[in-house]
């Protein structure tokens, strides 16, 4: 058990949550964020510099060491609406932060039990069993704590370079399931936290004692037991990880749908101002997009340019569609008409597929000579007519019952230029006078649109491609307040066509909130993710309750929530608890509230704080809460700096000073850190990799709510080298990869390259066998991935190869001592084969990780 904060033994809540504590803790556009200290699923260990790991096509990564440690600084207080982009998890990365085992022995506090007014000093002999044991590493990727253990002192602790943070995960899905419980949960009458594995219990009165505000709570009779062992088949006092499930049945007034995602649509909204060559890219995916969505999914089909076209599925032999003007918002007379009249809008794939590929069949390309970016395109009047297809009559009302749909309806706009024309459209040209005016109220029109679709549980995902300027900063606010993504692509072809398929699948829950519990010495300083600040009218309050309640835009596994905490004062008690509670209604219609509880040890030593650090959640973190002020080209080249002088900072405050110098060691415990921000800094996020401005924010945006996997292959490529049988060993993701004899797999998140050096190319048969092997394993590794990568293969010396160098660390002008440190299979070479390599590099100015690192006035660390 955690010790209660030794303050004044008798009022444990004094100074506890005063509503006067530090500015509210912000959420900014961006990021998911969930962290599992104590639950963990299976996950590859880190690719880092440190072992190889073999890893085979056919299941994709074997295993490997996980790679611990990590670091976040605190977040000033703000709270901004936030962007959410989804990203799926991914499940075969190699970088998963080890859980934190939940704490052994028992768990009683171990300073004085606070004084309750009725008496019951005996509290703590009559815990439960069930929190006195060890509990099994936990298996929920939900929570990820940046480190395991917490410094007591305040100084320490909240030194802004590396800080405290937790990423939380509320839709993500765990290996073994949680423990689920189809009861109303025990809250603390105090504060409204949870009953959990560390609650004190009475089991003569069934009484238990709050973590969060040391509050005494009654539990109805329910926890009085003979034994602290009987209080095991509670789950919510034995597993850190539950799910307590109120269903339909359960709500007056509700009739539930069978089919979870049958009530709740998606509706395409395609662009008809297309080129031939893109058309024919688009109608392939479109009709792939038909043959792959389950047969109880109902479906609508709209198509946009000067006009609005609804299509009809009653007519099934021919594609029919009711038109409506585009130039101008619809009015509710011809909303009416269109949704009480005879036409069906949404239907059944299983009823009408033939119709939908009749439909996409009939496309023309664009006939005008007009170029495309001056093409009449009225995007926001034709999402406005989705929004209302989906919502149709204004309540659904059957002998007074009311039918909700499942989860949240999605609408996929398929994009190939801007929106031109109508409500929330910019003038075709930058050099029209008024631009700057039309845009600033077109993003703020399309801002309201996403609200209102927020509103109303539709998603609005926006898949753009095509060589035609989509006008990024226009339609990103639609995305993001609706809960939705958007995603550039090169063409209408391959990647389109899966990402469009995977929108569509990815299940929405809606109705969220997430709410944030932590001991009175933990402050939260900075949200950033999906979602903003709930109103105190959309949740239940109590006397004190200080939570941080975070309204979810949607809850989507692919998301994750970063926050940031501070120490309030020295901690003087030997553990902290956090407590995550996340309310939504899933796809099944039924209403979850999913509570995480987690106990982290104190410590007064700086070195056992920096062991338990994990390197990649704060890694993350740090990229996180970095990109969120990086609206602009300007602001990343200003937040490289940042990241130069938060290394440097790490180093003077954790580090050691060298004998007679002026350097510091960086600290060995976090040696992994430094270079994943050495790939931050000059990676696509903040480097200048990405040519276009819009696809730097689209980026930055998909980051700033993407899971941690996602997230850590965002900011540090994985390389891994094919091998002769068909395996492939990991190795770090330095240019001395690029041997000639082998193909290389670099994935970076959002793309994934095949590099085939030009020794193995010149042999076709081995080259094809290689090759072939690299995408197997590329396509394996991002099969549950959304946004779905660009794959990319090419070799040794081609133009495109500068894609795959470029997110390398140029490691070639480094001492040979150096490289092979960093880099131990330069050891397996033979002098021919290193001499070769050496002389295939054309030297350029970037410096080496370590050259960067000497630059800051730091000694690198040792390579594990």
């Amino acid at each position: 058990m955690a010790t209660p904060p030794q303050a004044s033994p008798g009022a444990p809540n004094t100074d506890k949550k005063s509503p006067m504590t530090p500015a509210p803790p912000t959420i900014s556009p961006g990021a998911p964020r969930f962290t599992p200290p104590n639950l963990q699923q299976d996950q590859i260990a880190s690719p880092s510099i440190k072992n190889p790991i073999m890893l085979s096509p056919e299941n994709g990564v074997k295993t490997g060491s996980p790679v611990p440690h990590l670091s976040t600084p605190p977040g000033p207080p703000v709270f901004t609406s936030p962007v959410r982009p989804a990203a799926v998890p991914f499940r075969t990365s190699p970088a998963t932060p080890q859980p934190v085992a939940f704490s052994s022995g028992s768990s009683l506090p171990t300073s004085s039990p606070p004084h309750f007014p009725n008496g019951s000093a005996e509290l703590q002999q009559q815990l439960p069993g069930a929190t006195e044991e060890s509990m099994p590493a936990g298996e929920s990727p939900c929570v990820l704590f940046s480190a395991h253990k917490l410094l007591k002192h305040k100084k320490l602790a909240n030194v802004p370079s590396l800080g405290f943070g937790v990423l939380v995960s509320p839709g993500r899905e765990t290996s073994t399931g949680p423990q689920v419980i189809h009861r109303d949960p025990h809250r603390c009458h105090n504060c409204g936290a949870y009953s959990n594995l560390y609650s004190n219990i009475l089991i003569g009165s069934g009484q238990w004692q709050c973590v969060i505000c040391w509050n005494l709570n009654g539990s109805e009779g329910e926890y009085i037991a003979s034994s602290k062992e009987e209080l095991r088949n509670f789950p919510e006092l034995s597993s850190p990880l539950v799910d307590f499930i109120q269903t339909g049945n359960k709500r007056p007034s509700f009739v539930p749908v069978t089919d979870s995602r049958t009530s709740a649509p998606v509706v395409l909204v395609i662009d008809e101002c297309l080129d031939e060559a893109h058309l024919q890219h688009l109608q392939s995916s479109l009709h792939a997009f038909v043959d792959s969505v389950p047969p109880t999914t109902r479906i609508g089909i709209i198509l946009y340019g000067s006009t609005v076209s609804v299509y009809d599925f009653t007519e099934e032999s021919i594609a029919s569609a009711d038109v409506i003007p585009g130039g101008t918002s619809p009015t509710q007379e011809t909303l009416k008409g269109l949704i009480y009249g005879t036409g069906i809008y949404l239907s059944p794939m299983h009823a009408s597929k033939e119709v939908a590929h009749l439909i996409f069949s009939s496309l023309r390309p664009y006939k005008l000579n007009v170029p495309e970016v001056s093409r009449d395109r009225c995007l926001g009047t034709a999402v406005e007519v989705a929004m209302a297809i989906i919502q149709g009559p204004s309540v659904d009302m059957s002998r007074g019952v009311v039918k909700r749909p499942g989860g949240n309806s999605r609408i996929i706009v398929c994009a190939g230029g801007p929106n031109t024309y109508g409500p929330g459209s910019v003038p075709h040209s930058y050099t029209h006078p008024n631009y700057p005016h039309r845009e600033k109220t077109a993003i703020k029109w399309m801002e309201r649109l996403g609200r209102e679709a927020h509103q109303h549980n539709i998603v609005v995902d926006i898949l753009c491609a095509g060589t035609c300027p989509v006008r990024v900063p226009v339609l990103q606010p639609l995305a993001n307040a609706s809960g939705g993504v958007l995603v550039l692509h090169d063409d209408f072809g391959e990647a389109f066509g899966v990402n469009l398929q995977r929108a569509s699948a990815r299940a929405a829950s809606s109705h969220g909130l997430l709410e944030i519990r932590c001991s009175d010495d933990i402050l939260v300083t900075q949200v950033v993710g999906p979602g903003e600040e709930a109103n105190i009218d959309t949740h239940e309050t109590f006397k004190n309750d200080m939570a941080v309640s975070i309204q979810m835009l949607s809850v989507e596994e692919t998301q994750c929530f970063s926050i940031s905490m501070q120490n309030k004062h020295d901690i003087k008690s030997d553990y902290v608890f956090f407590q995550f509670a996340i309310q939504y209604s899933n796809v099944y219609q039924a209403d979850i509230a999913r509570v995480i509880t987690i106990r982290l040890p104190t410590v007064d030593s700086v070195s056992a704080y920096l062991q338990s650090v994990q390197d990649e959640v704060a890694a993350v973190i740090i990229a996180k809460r970095t990109l969120l002020q990086a609206k602009s080209y300007s602001d990343a080249i200003d937040m490289q700096t940042t990241i130069d002088e938060r290394v440097k900072d790490i180093a003077s405050k954790f580090g050691s000073q060298v004998l007679k110098s002026k350097l510091y060691r960086f600290p060995k415990e976090i040696s992994l850190l430094p270079e994943l921000l050495f790939h931050l800094r000059r990676g696509p996020l903040l480097g200048s990799i990405v040519g276009h401005e819009d696809e730097r924010s689209v980026l930055r945006n998909l980051f700033l709510n993407a899971s941690f996997d996602l997230s850590l292959r965002m900011i540090a490529p994985r390389c891994l080298m094919h091998r002769e049988g068909g395996t492939f060993e990991e190795l770090p993701a330095y240019d001395l990869a690029m041997q000639s004899d082998t193909a290389v797999v670099l994935d970076h998140g959002t793309d994934v390259f095949i590099w085939l050096g030009a020794e193995l190319a010149a042999d076709e048969g081995r080259s094809a066998a290689a090759l072939a092997a690299c995408r197997t394993l590329a396509e394996e590794l991002t099969e549950l991935r959304f946004p779905a990568p660009r794959i990319l293969a090419f070799k040794e010396g081609s133009s495109q190869a500068r894609y795959f160098v470029s997110r390398l660390i140029p490691a070639n002008k480094d001492p040979p001592y150096e490289q092979e440190a960093r880099f131990p299979q330069l050891r397996t070479l033979t002098i021919e084969q290193r001499t070769k390599l050496k002389s295939s590099f054309i030297h350029f100015d970037d410096p080496s990780f370590c050259e960067w690192i000497r630059g800051l006035k730091a000694v690198p660390p040792e390579p594990i």
